[in-house]
């Protein structure tokens, strides 16, 4: 991981547009080729980011612009993050090796197996491929394939925010490069989920089941919601 303390400005060039003024800021770059802006402030959230597959290029400033040069970063869609930068602070690079992956609380721990015992909770015509598929950034939670024979990941979570839904999504990127198993769909699944996590994998193709956790359990009614 890469990490800078820059005077900046950063303008996001897509679908939307977007500017951040010059200001001074965190910049971080990960093994994955990622890249977000952070400030300060908002806790774990940038200011800014793009994610990976994208690739960073470095550039000369434009003539008549007082900077040192300007980060170029491009995803795969043609759309560009570009951050000029007038003064680096801080600048150093660390190797953090290969992250055990989250811990899941016994609740989801419990979740998973359940929904593996039962994975027509899912949708008729339902079968388990595999619990803990691996991929190169984690474990998908649950493999399985649908009564049409497509395959579905499965992430699990008690509580479905945006983050969980931004996993699924890295997820899904990998497993879609995989000419064995692609075309992947998605399946978020949660006891609870908020709603901008559901409008976030609603307009990513991802499908929402809320789980009742007694219910999977054997101890209420086995009906579930689809949202």
């Amino acid at each position: 991981m890469r990490l800078v303390i820059a005077e900046c400005q950063v303008d996001y060039v897509g679908r939307l547009t977007a500017h951040l003024p010059m200001a001074r800021r965190l910049l971080l770059i990960k093994s994955d080729g990622s890249v977000s802006v952070h400030a300060d402030d908002r806790a774990y959230k940038p200011l800014n980011w793009m994610s990976p597959p994208c690739w960073l290029t470095e550039e000369q400033a434009p003539d008549g612009v007082d900077a040192r040069g300007v980060w170029v970063v491009t995803n795969k869609a043609g759309e560009q993050l570009r951050i000029t930068i007038a003064e680096i602070e801080h600048d150093s690079s660390h190797e953090l090796g290969v992250d055990p992956g989250l811990v899941k609380d016994g609740v989801e721990a419990h979740l998973q197996e359940l929904l593996a015992e039962h994975v027509t909770t899912l949708g008729e015509g339902y079968t388990l491929i595999r619990r803990e598929y691996m991929t190169a950034i984690g474990p998908v939670d649950l493999l399985c394939r649908d009564g049409d024979g497509q395959t579905v990941a499965v992430e699990i979570k008690r509580r479905g925010e945006i983050d969980g839904v931004e996993q699924l999504t890295r997820y899904l990127e990998l497993l879609n490069r995989d000419a064995t198993i692609a075309p992947v769909a998605g399946i978020f699944a949660a006891q609870q989920i908020k709603p901008q996590a559901k409008t976030l994998a609603n307009d990513r193709g991802i499908r929402c089941v809320t789980l009742d956790y007694d219910a999977l359990r054997g101890t209420e009614s086995t009906e579930f919601r689809l949202f």
